[in-house]
C-alpha cells in the first residue's frame, strides 16, 4: 500500500446509517451502542436482513452528515417507517410509525444498569447513555449486549419516538419522557426539543438537498440517496467509505464480501455522482481508494476486507476524467473550483496513467487489457482475469480472444482502453496546468497527440466505416459496442467522422432505439440482454454521451439522454431502485439475485447526471446552459459560490443564492459561461433574447444577439454591452 494519506471525509463520528448490515437504524461512531427498529412477527423480533429482495420497501431523504435518515421497510405483513436525526454529536431522536408492534433493539451495550418501561440507562463506549421512549414498552428477549423493547400497539397509537444522549449531558428542552407520539410532519410539535429536531432537521434537509422536477422528476432525490444510503463504515480500517452499493459488499446482506469492498472505476464514478451532491463528501470519495495505489502506480480493481486485493490488475483508467468533471462543476470560475481534490489526487492519478503503457503494452503496439502473474494465485495471468480488467466481465467482444504470456495482455488491441488512455491525458494534462505543472502538462499533450494518431490509423475499419477492436493478426474485430464511441471521447475523428460514425452506430438495430446504448449491438451475435452482454450500464453511457457532447452532437446525444432518463425514472417509481445495470429489452424484472443487477447502485445515478447536463453542463471553457424543450428545474447544485439552481419554463433562468445570473428565451444556448468576481464572459447562440447579470449588484444587461444568431460577452469593470463581439464559432 502506498504511504500517501488518506482523506477521512465524513469523518467516523456522531450517529449514522453507517454500519453495512442494516438500514433501519443508526450506530454512534466510532463506539457506542447500535439502534435498530423492527416488527414483533410470530416467531419474536424481526430485526433483520431488509434488504433490496427482503422488506426494504423505499428508501427516503438521507442527508451526507446523517442529521436526517428516512427509511420504510415491511416485515411479519406490517410497513414500518423510520425518521432519525443523528449526524455530528452525541444525541440521536428517532421516530417509528408502524400498524404492528414496534420493536426497538438497542445494541453494543456494556451494561444495562436501569430499565423501566420508559427510560433505561445503559454503557456502551465507555459512556453512559439515557434512552428515553414515548411509549411504555415491556423487555423481550435477544442477544446478549442488547436491550431489546416491545411497544404496546395502543398505548403507542402506532408511533414511538425515541431519544438517547449521554446521561452525563445536561437535558434538553422537551427531552424527557414523552406523553404521546409526535403528530406528523409539518405540524406544530408539542413534544420539546427532541420532536422538533426531527422536524426541523427533515425540513432541513429537504430544503438544501439537491432537488429537481419537471422533465427531469425525481432523478436530483434518486442519484443522491443512491450515494448517501451506501456511505458505510469499515471498523478494521477505521474509515467512512461509499462502495457503490452496501448491498453487494456485505455477506449479511447476500453480497460477495465480507463487509467492505472498494473498486477502481466504481469508486472514480460514484465520486462523480457525489460531486453533485457535496464538493467535500465527494473528494472523499475520489481519494478512498488511492492510497491502495502498488508501488508501481497500479490501482487495483478491488480491495476488501475478505477477499484482498487484486494485484494483477487494474480496472478501466476514468480517474482523472471523473475527477476534473467534479472539479469544473464545482464553481463558476477557477476562482472557486476545489483545487484541493486536484492536488489530492493529481500524483496517484499521474502515476496509473503511467502505469499503463509500461504494464499492457498489446498487439501493434496499442493498449490491451491485461492480467500480472502473482505467485500463489493460479488465476493471475489469465484471459477471465484479462476481462475482469476491462470491466466488462462477459462482454461479447472478448468471446474470441486468447490470453498472451508474453504481453500479460489479451491478444486484442481495444478501443475503449486505448480511447480512455488518451482521454485520461487530456484530463490530466489540464489538472497540471491548472496545478503549474507545465512540464508534466506539455507531457501529457504530447503523449495524447501520438496515441490519438495512432489509434485513428490502426482502429479504423474503412470497411465497416468505424473504429474496431484490433486483432494480433491485423484483422478488425467485427463485434460492436458503445466503447466504440469512446473513440470520440478521446478526439480521435474529425468533425464529420465523427457525426457519421455516431449515427451509424446509434441506429435502432445497433446502439439506438428506445432504450439505447445495449453494451453489445442488438445485431451482435453474442447479444443475450444479459449483465455485459446487452444491459444498459450508466457508466458505459455517461463515457459514450460524452464523446457525443464533445462533438457537439446534441441533435444525437440529446433524444439518447431522454430515453435513459425515463429508464431512470420508471425504475425509480415503481421500485425506488437505482440500477447497477438496466433492462435492454422490454418486460424484463431485474429484482431477483440471479439478474444481477443491485438495486440502489451509485453508479446508476450516472443516468440522471448525463440529463443534468442538458439543463447545465460544466465544460473546459465554461459552463452550457440551454432550455431542454420541456419544464424541468436542477436546484441546490453545490458550487464554491454558492447553491445554483436552473430552471426552465417559459424561459431559462440559472440563479446563484437567489440572484438570477441569466435569464434566456427557450431558443438561445450560454456557452464558455465564465464567472469571477470582476468579469462575466460567455457566447450566446440561437434565437431570442438575453440578460446577464454583470459582475457585483449591478443590474442585468441585455446581449444583442444581432442577426447573426451567435454572440460573445463580456462584462466587467472596463466593459459594458459595447463589449459584445460576433462570434466566429
Amino acid at each position: 500500500m502506498s504511504e500517501r494519506r488518506a482523506t477521512v471525509t465524513p469523518a467516523p463520528s456522531g450517529w449514522n446509517t453507517w454500519d453495512v448490515r442494516t438500514h433501519t437504524g443508526m450506530s454512534r461512531l466510532p463506539s457506542g451502542p447500535r439502534v435498530r427498529f423492527g416488527v414483533l412477527g410470530p416467531e419474536g423480533p424481526v430485526l433483520d436482513g431488509f434488504t433490496w429482495r427482503d422488506g426494504l420497501e423505499r428508501l427516503g431523504p438521507h442527508t451526507v452528515d446523517g442529521s436526517y435518515a428516512e427509511v420504510t421497510v415491511r416485515a411479519a405483513g406490517h410497513r414500518l417507517r423510520l425518521e432519525f436525526a443523528g449526524g455530528p454529536g452525541d444525541v440521536l431522536d428517532a421516530r417509528a410509525e408502524s400498524t404492528g408492534v414496534i420493536v426497538l433493539s438497542v445494541e453494543g451495550l456494556d451494561d444495562i444498569e436501569e430499565s423501566t418501561d420508559l427510560t433505561a440507562t445503559v454503557r456502551a463506549g465507555g459512556i453512559r447513555w439515557t434512552v428515553t421512549t414515548s411509549s411504555r414498552a415491556r423487555r423481550v428477549e435477544g442477544p446478549e449486549g442488547a436491550l431489546v423493547l416491545a411497544f404496546d400497539t395502543e398505548a403507542s397509537e402506532g408511533a414511538v419516538n425515541l431519544h438517547i444522549a449521554p446521561a452525563t449531558s445536561a437535558p434538553q428542552r422537551g427531552a424527557g419522557p414523552y406523553r404521546s407520539a409526535a403528530p406528523p410532519r409539518g405540524a406544530t410539535s408539542p413534544h420539546g426539543a427532541a420532536a422538533e429536531r426531527l422536524h426541523i432537521a427533515a425540513l432541513t434537509a429537504e430544503r438544501t438537498s439537491l432537488r429537481s422536477g419537471g422533465w427531469l422528476g425525481d432523478a436530483a432525490d434518486a442519484l443522491t440517496r443512491a450515494v448517501t444510503w451506501n456511505t458505510i463504515y469499515a471498523p478494521d480500517i477505521g474509515r467512512v467509505l461509499t462502495p457503490t452499493s452496501r448491498d453487494f459488499v456485505c455477506a449479511e446482506r447476500k453480497g460477495f464480501y465480507g463487509s467492505w469492498a472498494l473498486h477502481a472505476w466504481d469508486t472514480f464514478f460514484t465520486g462523480l455522482a457525489a460531486s453533485a451532491v457535496d464538493r467535500d463528501y465527494a473528494r472523499g470519495v475520489f481519494e478512498q481508494v488511492l492510497p491502495y495505489a502498488d508501488e508501481a502506480g497500479m490501482i487495483p480493481n478491488r480491495i476488501s476486507d475478505d477477499r484482498g486485493r487484486t494485484d494483477d490488475r487494474s480496472q478501466p483508467p476514468v480517474g482523472a476524467l471523473t475527477v476534473y468533471q467534479a472539479y469544473l462543476a464545482g464553481g463558476l470560475s477557477p476562482e472557486t473550483r476545489d483545487a484541493t481534490l486536484l492536488e489530492g489526487t493529481f500524483p496517484a492519478l499521474l502515476a496509473w496513467h503511467d502505469w499503463w503503457p509500461r504494464a499492457r503494452r498489446g498487439p501493434h503496439g496499442l493498449l490491451a487489457w491485461g492480467s500480472d502473474p502473482i505467485p500463489g494465485d493460479p488465476a493471475s495471468a489469465t484471459l477471465d482475469r484479462a476481462k475482469r480488467e476491462s470491466g466488462l466481465d462477459d462482454s461479447p467482444m472478448y468471446d474470441e480472444t486468447r490470453y498472451d504470456p508474453v504481453t500479460h495482455t489479451m491478444d486484442l488491441a481495444d478501443v475503449g482502453l486505448n480511447a480512455l488512455h488518451i482521454a485520461d491525458a487530456e484530463a490530466l494534462a489540464e489538472i497540471a496546468g491548472i496545478l503549474g505543472e507545465r512540464a508534466t502538462a506539455d507531457r501529457l499533450h504530447a503523449e495524447a497527440a501520438t496515441a490519438r494518431a495512432i489509434a485513428d490509423r490502426l482502429l479504423w475499419d474503412g470497411e465497416a466505416s468505424g473504429y474496431r477492436n484490433l486483432t494480433s493478426a491485423g484483422a478488425h474485430d467485427p463485434h460492436v459496442s458503445p466503447t466504440m464511441l469512446y473513440a470520440l471521447l478521446a478526439g480521435l475523428p474529425d468533425a464529420g467522422r465523427a457525426a457519421a460514425v455516431a449515427t451509424d452506430l446509434l441506429r435502432p438495430e445497433v446502439l439506438g432505439g428506445e432504450r439505447p446504448l445495449p453494451s453489445v449491438a442488438r445485431n451482435d451475435p453474442g447479444f443475450a440482454a444479459t449483465y455485459w452482454r446487452g444491459r444498459i450500464w450508466a457508466p458505459m453511457a455517461y463515457l459514450a454521451v460524452s464523446g457525443l457532447r464533445r462533438y457537439g452532437l446534441a441533435e444525437l446525444s440529446r433524444p439518447v439522454v431522454g430515453a435513459l432518463l425515463r429508464l431512470f425514472l420508471d425504475e425509480w417509481r415503481v421500485y425506488g431502485h437505482v440500477r447497477e445495470n438496466y433492462p435492454a429489452v422490454d418486460g424484463e424484472n431485474l429484482t431477483g439475485l440471479q439478474k444481477r443487477s443491485d438495486g440502489l447502485m451509485a453508479w446508476g445515478g450516472l443516468l440522471a447526471y448525463l440529463a443534468f447536463g442538458e439543463l447545465a453542463d460544466a465544460r473546459s471553457d465554461g459552463w452550457r446552459f440551454a432550455h431542454p424543450g420541456e419544464p424541468a428545474e436542477l436546484c441546490n447544485l453545490p458550487l464554491g459560490e454558492g447553491r445554483l439552481d436552473v430552471r426552465a419554463a417559459g424561459r431559462l433562468t440559472v440563479s446563484l443564492e437567489g440572484r438570477v445570473l441569466l435569464d434566456m428565451a427557450p431558443g438561445v444556448v450560454v456557452r464558455g459561461y465564465l464567472r469571477t468576481t470582476d468579469r462575466v464572459t460567455g457566447i450566446a447562440e440561437g434565437i431570442g433574447d438575453l440578460l446577464v447579470a454583470p459582475p457585483g449588484d449591478g443590474p442585468p444587461a441585455r446581449v444583442d444577439m444581432g442577426d447573426s444568431g451567435s454572440r460573445s460577452f463580456t462584462f466587467g469593470p472596463d466593459t459594458g454591452p459595447d463589449s459584445q463581439e460576433e462570434s466566429g464559432t
